[in-house]
C-alpha cells in the first residue's frame, strides 16, 4: 500500500459533468469547439475539499473519447472538453501545493468503438486486430466485424487482456501519467478482467512509482482473494455502501452489523476504498428515504476502517436519481457551482458540509482510525452502538434512527463521556441522528 493512502480522504469528481462539458465530443463531430471551463477551474475547488478535510483529488476519465469518458480514444491526450495537458499539469500543481494526491480514473477493459483500434478491424486480421477480440465469422473487408462488448455496449469494445501487447500498452499509459505528477489509479471495470491480468502489469508500473496507490473498481465478490490475486491495493466495497443506506431506509441495524463483520475480515488483508456515494448509484441524500439520515450513514462512512471518499456535491446536499437508460447518468454528475464560495452560501449546503466537515476533522486526528476494526455491542432494529477500534485506541459510535430521543441516561449510553463528534439536545440524542466518543465506554471491549 502506498504511504499517503494510509490517511486518505478522497474527494471524488466526475470532470465531464462538474465542469458541464457537452455529452458528446464537438471535436470528434468535426466541430469547433472551446470549453467555458477545463480542468484548471477545478482549482479553486481544491480548498473546498481542503476545508472539508480531504487530501486526495480522484478524478473520473480525463481521456479523449466521444461520450461520457470511458469510451476512450486516445489515452495520452486531454479530452478536449476538459482542456489540454497544460490545464492539467495546472491541476496537478496546485493540488500538490496543498498537500493533495491526484487519483486518476483509468479504463483499461475496453475502449470505444472510435479507437484506432476498433476503426482498423475494418482490414481485417491483423496484429493489431488481435488486441480486441473480434468475430470474423461472415466479415466483409472494408465492414466492421462483430466483436466483444462490454456488458453488451457496442460502443465498447472489450480488449484481450491474454495479449502481451496490450497488457504492455496499459502498462505504458499507467507510467505515462504517473510521471506527468498523477499519485494512483483507480481502474475502471475491473471486475471484468482476470485478477492474474494484474500481476503482469502492477509490478512494471510499482518499480518507478513505488508509492503509486492502486484501487480497483470490484462490485461483487471475493474481495479478500481478489486483491491477494491482483496486487491492487484496495478496491470499491460496495457490500458497505448498500448495507448503510439499506441498513437506515428498512430500519434493521441487523444488516449493518453482518456487513461490519464481513468488513473486518476484509481489513486482516487490505483496507478497502469505502464510500456512500459515487458517480455510479444515485446520490446519498437521494437514495436515502430520510435525508435527516446522511448525517448517520456519513457517521459510519468516517469511523470505520477503510479509504474513505466523498463524492463531490455529497458534502452540499446535492440529490440525483440514477435512471438505467441513455443519459440516466446525468443527473448524479451535475455541474459544480461556479464557485466554492457561491455554493457555501446556502444554509443547507451549510448543513451537510458540517456533518462531512466535522467527522473529517474527527478522523484525520485518529490515523490509527484506516485499519480500525468494529465491534457492536448493543443492536435493535434501530439504535446501535459500536466500537471502533485499533489496538488500546477506540471510539464509540452510537446511532439513533428511532422516532424516539435517547434520553443520556439511557442504556444505549452508559458508561460514555462527552462526545467528539455529533452532539446532544437537552441532554439527550434525538432521533435521526449520532453521537461519538472517545474511547471504549466501559467494558465495551472486554465485555
Amino acid at each position: 500500500m502506498s504511504s499517503f493512502s494510509g490517511s486518505a480522504i478522497l474527494w471524488q469528481v466526475f470532470p465531464l459533468g462538474a465542469l458541464g462539458a457537452p455529452a458528446t465530443n464537438p471535436e470528434v463531430e468535426g466541430r469547433d469547439y472551446q470549453p467555458p471551463r477545463t480542468l484548471r477551474d477545478l482549482e479553486p475547488w481544491l480548498d473546498h475539499a481542503v476545508r472539508i478535510g480531504a487530501n486526495v483529488l480522484s478524478l473520473g476519465p480525463i481521456f479523449h473519447s466521444y461520450s461520457h469518458g470511458y469510451d476512450t480514444i486516445d489515452y495520452y491526450r486531454i479530452d478536449p472538453r476538459l482542456g489540454t495537458l497544460a490545464d492539467f499539469k495546472s491541476l496537478v500543481e496546485a493540488a500538490h501545493a496543498r498537500g493533495v494526491k491526484i487519483v486518476l480514473d483509468g479504463v483499461f477493459n475496453h475502449v470505444g468503438s472510435r479507437h484506432p483500434l476498433v476503426e482498423g478491424l475494418r482490414h481485417g486480421p491483423s496484429e493489431n486486430a488481435q488486441m480486441l477480440l473480434p468475430n470474423w465469422d461472415g466479415w466483409t473487408e472494408g465492414e466492421l466485424p462483430s466483436y466483444h462488448c462490454f456488458e453488451g455496449h457496442t460502443g465498447l469494445a472489450t480488449l484481450n487482456h491474454a495479449n502481451a501487447t496490450v497488457r504492455e500498452a496499459i502498462t505504458s499509459v499507467m507510467n505515462h501519467w504517473l510521471d506527468l505528477g498523477a499519485d494512483g489509479w483507480r481502474l475502471d471495470a475491473a471486475y471484468a478482467m482476470a485478477p492474474s491480468v494484474w500481476t503482469d502489469i502492477l509490478p512494471k508500473v510499482r518499480s518507478r512509482h513505488a508509492d503509486a496507490w492502486i484501487v480497483a473498481e470490484v462490485i461483487h465478490g471475493e474481495y479478500a482473494d481478489m486483491v491477494s490475486e491482483s496486487g491492487w491495493d484496495s478496491l470499491t466495497e460496495y457490500e458497505l455502501w448498500k448495507a448503510t443506506w439499506s441498513a437506515l431506509n428498512d430500519a434493521n441495524f441487523y444488516e449493518l452489523d453482518w456487513t461490519l463483520g464481513r468488513h473486518n475480515d476484509l481489513l486482516d488483508t487490505f483496507v478497502p476504498q469505502t464510500f456512500i456515494g459515487n458517480h455510479d448509484v444515485t446520490r446519498i441524500a437521494t437514495q436515502l428515504e430520510n435525508e435527516e439520515q446522511v448525517g448517520v450513514a456519513a457517521a459510519i462512512l468516517f469511523s470505520v476502517g477503510g479509504v474513505p471518499s466523498i463524492y463531490y456535491g455529497d458534502e452540499m446536499g446535492f440529490t440525483g436519481l440514477k435512471e438505467e437508460r441513455l443519459g440516466g447518468d446525468d443527473a448524479i454528475r451535475q455541474p459544480l457551482p461556479d464557485s466554492p464560495e457561491q455554493a457555501m452560501q446556502a444554509p443547507r449546503a451549510q448543513r451537510f458540509f458540517h456533518w462531512y466537515a466535522s467527522l473529517c476533522a474527527m478522523r484525520r486526528q485518529r490515523p490509527w482510525l484506516w485499519h480500525a476494526k468494529t465491534k457492536v455491542v448493543h443492536l435493535e432494529n434501530e439504535v446501535m452502538r459500536f466500537v471502533s477500534y485499533n489496538g488500546d485506541q477506540a471510539i464509540t459510535v452510537v446511532l439513533n434512527i428511532s422516532d424516539a430521543s435517547l434520553p443520556r441516561g439511557s442504556e444505549v449510553l452508559q458508561g460514555c463521556g462527552e462526545p467528539i463528534a455529533g452532539q446532544f439536545d437537552n441532554n439527550a440524542l434525538r432521533p435521526n441522528a449520532y453521537v461519538i466518543f472517545d474511547g471504549a465506554c466501559g467494558s465495551d471491549l472486554h465485555s
